[in-house]
C-alpha cells in the first residue's frame, strides 16, 4: 500500500526533496489514530499514576533474582513497542506520529490560535446544545465546578469535553481516521482563523471519532499531553542522536527524516548549531540555598576564581540569526525565535530595510562591518521611554506591534529592546565549545550597543559569595526578576539546565515584617488537580475612613495582589469552611464597586477580575510574605507584591484589623528608608571589583584547561597498567572537565596519553560527538567508553577495599559511547535481559530515576539536620538505629525530594533543623546556630510530612517546636 502521509503542494514537495533527498518513505498506510491512545497514551498515563519505588528496593542477587520492573523501564518498554510496531507495519517515516505525540515540539505546523473557550464554543455548535444548558455551561466555564460534573473533570478541559461528548456520541466504537488524515485536518485548522471555517473541521472529527479520541485530539490541539514521558525519552528511543539533532534544529521533521536508521550516527558537522536553524537554548539551574554553594559550583581554579553576576531580565528569551546575501533586500536577512521556537521574525523584522519591523530597521549600525553572519542569544524586553525603565513581560507583544506602526521613531511610549548576553556563531564558526569569557569577547568585538534598541547586557565580575547579596538587594530595590550567576569558564550546553548558569531569585523580604495581613476579596478556580475549587485568591487593602467617599461602605477594599502558593489542603478547607455560601459570581456588567475596586483605567476597572467575590466583612484575613513590592496597573493600588506566598490563616483578626491603605503606605516608607541604610552598609567597593587585570588570556576551548587544584577523591590502583586517552568532559553522573577526569584517572593508577595508539591497554574516553570522536568512530578500530565507567570502577574498587585488577566489565548501554561490532556479543553478556550488571552494585541512577521530574521535588533547596535522641547502651547495632523511626522516614522523604541531609550541626549550608519528641537539646542547638548570618529554621518533622503530602513547601511558622 502507498504511503498516505500529508500531501503538500508541488513547490513544497520540490523543497522537501531538495532538503531531504534521502527522506524515508513509508511502505504502508499510517496506523489508525485510535492506536495512539490505546497502545501508547493510555498505557503511559496509567504507568505515570502508579507510585514509584526507590531503586535500592529493586537490587538483584543474580540473573534470575529480578523483581517487577520500575516505572521508568515500563515507560521505555511501552514506547519501544509502539515504535517497533510502526517500523514493522508502516515504515521508517515516524514523523506523522511523532508530531502528534509531541505536539508542543512541532514547529512545522502553525499555531491554531485556539484556547479552551474557543474550542468550547465550537463544540457547543457541533453538538447542537444550548450554551445555557448544563453541558453548554460546563464547556464554556470549564474551570468552574459543573452542576453534576465529577471532581476529576473540573479544571480539566479535555476531560470536561469527554464528559459532554460521551453523552451524545456519533460513534460508540473507535473511529476510522488514520494518523495521516488527522494531520491533514490539523494542517487545515492551523491556517484558519474564523469560527465558520473551523466549524466543518470539528464536525468531521466529531463524526469520525468517539469521545475518547476527541479528548486526546483536543489535548493535541491545546499542546497539553502530559502522558508521563518527556520528549527526551521519545527521541532517545527513536535514535541515539535524535536529542542532539533536535537541540540544534528544533525540528521533529529533520529528526525523523535524517535519523531514521539507528546504525547511521550523526556526524560532528550536523551536531553543531547552524544559521537559520532554531536551536534549544541553554537554561539556568534553580537557586541553591547557600550563596557559598553557588560560588563553589562555578568551579573556580587557583588562578581564576571569578564568576559573573547578571540581572535576570523579565522578558522573553530570544535568539537572533543574521546572514549576509547579495540577493537579500538590505544585504542581510534576519530570523528571530523564542525559547519555545516560535518564529517572531514577522514582528521584529527580516531585514534592515523592513519598514514595519519593530527592531531591525533601527539596528543597522549595531554590527561591525566585518560581520558576515552571526547568532546572538538574549532577552527581548519592554522599555518605557517615558519613565526610562523596563516594564513587565506581559506588555512585550503590544509594545512591538505599536512600534511597528511608529514610522517616525519618536522617543516616547513603550518599545521592544533586545538585550544580548551571548554570541554563539560568528562568520561561519560555531562558538558553543568556547568558554563564556571568549564568547563575550567575540560579542563585544562584533556588536556596538544601540541604546534602547539593541544593547549588550552588562555583568558584574565577582570573586566571593559575599558579593552576591548586595547585588541581589539592588535588583530587588529596582523591582527586577533576580540574578543569574554564570561561570566564565563554561561552554554553552544546548537544552541543558546545569550549574554553569544558576538563577537566583530574591528571598522573601523582611523589611515589612514577617508577613502582611490582608483580607481576601476574590477567588479564582484552578485547573488540574485543583480543578473545580478555588485555588488562588485576590487580596485587598482596606480603605481607611479618611479615604472613604460619601456614600461608600466602610468595608470597601482596593485590589492589591493574587496569591496561590503555600496553601495546604487543610488551609483550603479552612478558608472554605469560614466563607461557604458567601461567595458571589463576578458579573462584569455589574461589578460590586461599592465593596471592591479592581485595577485598570477609571472607566473600566476590571483588571485581574476574579471568578467570584466576597464582602470583606464576610471574609477571612490571611498572612502572606513576598519578595518585593512593584509598580503595576493590574491592581487598584497601582502596586502589587512580587512572589507572594501564603503563611497562615489569621482567624484571630477580622477585616477591620486587616492592613489598610494608609498603614501600608506608612510601612512602605519606613521599609524604603531601612533598605537604603542597608544598601549603604553593603555597598561593594567599586575600585576593588574593577581593578584592572592586565594579563590577556588566549582563546580557550572549554574542557582543555589544565587544573592546578589537587584531586581530592579516592585513590586506588584500579587502573594500573592502562593508558587513558580522554577526549571530552564528563556529562554524567556528574559534570567534570577533561582535565579533572585526567586527574581522577591518574590518581587511580592510569597513564594519561594525548593520542590514540594500537596498544591493547589503551582506553579512549568520550561523552560528546566532537570532531575527533566522530573521526575515531568512522575509523572503527577502537571502542569508545563513557566517563561514567571511570566513576563506576572507582566506586566499586573503593567498596572492595581498593583491590587491583577488579575492573568492571563494560555494560553496552551504560558504559559504551561507541562499540565495535566484534565486541557487541561479548559486552551483551555482561548484563542481564534488563541491561543490569551482574557484578556492579545497583544505584538509583541505573534505573533513570529523575527526581527533578517528580511533583514532590520540593526539597531541592533544603539541607536538614536531624536532631535524634541519644541512645544509651553498648550494642553497636542498636546504636545505628534511630530512637525515633519517624525521623528516618523524614530523612528519606527529604532525600527523595531532592534535598540533602547532614549529621554536622556546624554545616553552614543547613536550612532547617528537624527535632523529634526529645526537645532537651533545643537550647544548645539555638546557641550553636545563633551566630550565623542566615539562621536555619527549627521545625518539627511534621513540616516535612505535610509538605510532602501537599507537594509544596509549607510555611515553617506553623511547625515550630513548643
Amino acid at each position: 500500500m502507498a504511503d498516505d502521509s500529508d500531501m503538500p503542494d508541488a513547490d513544497a514537495v520540490d523543497e522537501q526533496h531538495r532538503q531531504y533527498p534521502n527522506r524515508p518513505k513509508n511502505v504502508h498506510k499510517t496506523l489508525p489514530f485510535h492506536d495512539l491512545f490505546i497502545t501508547l497514551f493510555n498505557l503511559l498515563d496509567e504507568n505515570r499514576k502508579k507510585p514509584g519505588r526507590p531503586a535500592i528496593a529493586r537490587r538483584k542477587q543474580g540473573p534470575h533474582g529480578r523483581t517487577n520492573p520500575s516505572p521508568h523501564e515500563v515507560r521505555r518498554s511501552i514506547i519501544e513497542k509502539f515504535i517497533g510496531r510502526w517500523r514493522k507495519e508502516v515504515g521508517n517515516d515516524f514523523y506523522p506520529a511523532l508530531r502528534l505525540i509531541l505536539p508542543d515540539k512541532d514547529r512545522d505546523r502553525a499555531m491554531y490560535g485556539l484556547k479552551e473557550k474557543a474550542i468550547g464554543k465550537l463544540l457547543v455548535r457541533v453538538l447542537k446544545i444550548d450554551k445555557n444548558s448544563e453541558d453548554g455551561f460546563n464547556l464554556l466555564n470549564w474551570k468552574l465546578p459543573g452542576q453534576k460534573a465529577t471532581a476529576a473533570m473540573a479544571g480539566d478541559f479535555a476531560g470536561r469535553c469527554f464528559d459532554v461528548i460521551s453523552k451524545r456520541p456519533m460513534r460508540t466504537t473507535v473511529g476510522d481516521m488514520s494518523i495521516a488524515e488527522v494531520n491533514e485536518e490539523l494542517d487545515k485548522l492551523s491556517f484558519m482563523s474564523k469560527d465558520e471555517d473551523q466549524l466543518p473541521v470539528f464536525q468531521n472529527f466529531y463524526q469520525r471519532m468517539n469521545a475518547e479520541e476527541m479528548m486526546w485530539l483536543i489535548r493535541i490541539i491545546l499542546r497539553q499531553m502530559k502522558v508521563g514521558a518527556t520528549e527526551k525519552t521519545f527521541l532517545d528511543i527513536w535514535h541515539p542522536d535524535a536529542e542532539t539533532l533536535f537541540n540544534v534544529s528544533s525540528s521533529l521533521r529533520r529528526v525523523c527524516w535524517e535519523l531514521y536508521d539507528t546504525r547511521i550516527r550523526l556526524d560532528g558537522e550536523n551536531s553543531a548549531i547552524s544559521l537559520m536553524q532554531c536551536f534549544q537554548p541553554q537554561l539556568a539551574a534553580f537557586q541553591m540555598h547557600s550563596f557559598d554553594k553557588i560560588a563553589s559550583r562555578m568551579k573556580p581554579t587557583e588562578d581564576d576564581d571569578a564568576f559573573w553576576v547578571e540581572e535576570k531580565l523579565d522578558g522573553e528569551r530570544m535568539q537572533l540569526h543574521m546572514v549576509e546575501g547579495d540577493s537579500i533586500p538590505g544585504g542581510f536577512r534576519f530570523n528571530f525565535w523564542s525559547r519555545k521556537a516560535k518564529d517572531y521574525t514577522y514582528l521584529y523584522g527580516d531585514s534592515f530595510k523592513s519598514e514595519e519591523s519593530a527592531l531591525t530597521r533601527h539596528i543597522k549600525n549595531a554590527f561591525d562591518p566585518g560581520v558576515r553572519n552571526i547568532i546572538l542569544d538574549g532577552e527581548m524586553i519592554t522599555w518605557d521611554m517615558d519613565v526610562d525603565h523596563i516594564v513587565p513581560f506581559g506588555t512585550l507583544k503590544t509594545a512591538a506591534l505599536s512600534e511597528q506602526k511608529n514610522l517616525f521613531s519618536d522617543d516616547s511610549g513603550q518599545r521592544p529592546v533586545y538585550r544580548v548576553f551571548d554570541c554563539l556563531y560568528l562568520n561561519d564558526q560555531p562558538l558553543t565549545s568556547f568558554t563564556l569569557r571568549d564568547r563575550r569577547k567575540a560579542l563585544e568585538r562584533s556588536i556596538t550597543s544601540i541604546p534602547r534598541r539593541l544593547e549588550i547586557h552588562t555583568y558584574t565580575e565577582a570573586h566571593t559569595a559575599a558579593e552576591i547579596e548586595p547585588l541581589l538587594r539592588q535588583v530587588v530595590a529596582e523591582a527586577s526578576e533576580g540574578l543569574v550567576i554564570k561561570s566564565p569558564r563554561s561552554m554553552y550546553r544546548l537544552n541543558e539546565r546545569n550549574d554553569d548558569w544558576i538563577k537566583v531569585k530574591p528571598e522573601y523580604m523582611t523589611e515589612y515584617g514577617e508577613a502582611l495581613d490582608c483580607v481576601i476579596i476574590g477567588g479564582y478556580y484552578g485547573s488540574g488537580h485543583r480543578g473545580g475549587t478555588l485555588s488562588s485568591f485576590l487580596c485587598g487593602l482596606r480603605v481607611d475612613q479618611i479615604q472613604i467617599k460619601k456614600g461608600a461602605l466602610p468595608m470597601k477594599c482596593y485590589s492589591f495582589f493574587k496569591v496561590g502558593g503555600g496553601f495546604s489542603k487543610d488551609d483550603y478547607k479552612e478558608i472554605w469552611h469560614h466563607t461557604e455560601g458567601k461567595w458571589h459570581k463576578w458579573d462584569p456588567k455589574k461589578p460590586p464597586n461599592e465593596f471592591i475596586e479592581l485595577g485598570g483605567h477609571a472607566e473600566n476597572r476590571q483588571y485581574e477580575r476574579p471568578d467570584v467575590w466576597i464582602r470583606a466583612d464576610q471574609s477571612v484575613v490571611v498572612s502572606v510574605k513576598a519578595a518585593s513590592v512593584s509598580v503595576s496597573d493590574e491592581f487598584r493600588m497601582n502596586e502589587t507584591l512580587r512572589f507572594p506566598r501564603f503563611t497562615k490563616l489569621r482567624l484571630d483578626k477580622d477585616w477591620k484589623s486587616a492592613l489598610s491603605i494608609s498603614e501600608f503606605v506608612e510601612l512602605k516608607n519606613s521599609a524604603e528608608l531601612e533598605k537604603k541604610q542597608k544598601e549603604t552598609e553593603f555597598r561593594i567597593d567599586e575600585s576593588r571589583r574593577k581593578k584592572a587585570r592586565t594579563k590577556k588570556k588566549p582563546l580557550v576551548v572549554a574542557g582543555s584547561e589544565v587544573l592546578k587544584t589537587a584531586y581530592g577523591g579516592p585513590e586506588t590502583k584500579i587502573f594500573e597498567g592502562l593508558a587513558f586517552f580522554i577526549l571530552t568532559e564528563s556529562l554524567r553522573p556528574e559534570k567534570k572537565s577533561k582535565a579533572e577526569l585526567e586527574q581522577m584517572a591518574k590518581a587511580n593508577g592510569a597513564q594519561i596519553v594525548q593520542r590514540e595508539s594500537t596498544t591493547d591497554n589503551l582506553i579512549i574516553i568520550a561523552d560528546r560527538p566532537l570532531l575527533k570522536v566522530t573521526s575515531l568512530q568512522k575509523h572503527g578500530k577502537h571502542n569508545i567508553v563513557r566517563p561514567i565507567w571511570l566513576f563506576d570502577c572507582i566506586r566499586q574498587a573503593e567498596a572492595d577495599f581498593g583491590r587491583p585488577n577488579l575492573l568492571l566489565p563494560y555494560e553496552p548501554n551504560r558504559h559504551m559511547y561507541f562499540l565495535k561490532p566484534d565486541d557487541q556479543f561479548q559486552t551483551e553478556g555482561n548484563v542481564d535481559q534488563y541491561s543490569d550488571s551482574y557484578v556492579r552494585d545497583v544505584t538509583a541512577d541505573d534505573h533513570g530515576l529523575d527526581f527533578g521530574a517528580l511533583s514532590s521535588f520540593m526539597f531541592r533547596s533544603v539541607t536538614i539536620y536531624l536532631d535524634k535522641a541519644p541512645i544509651h547502651g553498648s550494642d553497636q547495632m542498636l546504636q545505628q538505629r534511630s530512637a525515633e523511626p519517624a525521623l528516618d522516614l523524614a530523612r528519606n522523604a527529604v532525600r527523595f525530594g531532592g534535598g540533602k541531609v547532614t549529621d554536622d550541626l556546624n554545616d553552614t549550608t543547613i536550612t532547617h533543623v528537624i527535632v523529634g519528641q526529645d526537645r532537651s537539646r533545643l537550647k544548645t542547638i539555638r546557641e550553636t546556630i545563633s551566630r550565623r548570618t542566615r539562621l536555619p529554621r527549627i521545625v518539627t518533622r511534621n513540616w516535612i510530612d505535610q509538605s510532602w503530602r501537599e507537594k509544596t513547601l509549607l510555611d515553617e511558622e506553623r511547625f515550630l517546636p513548643t
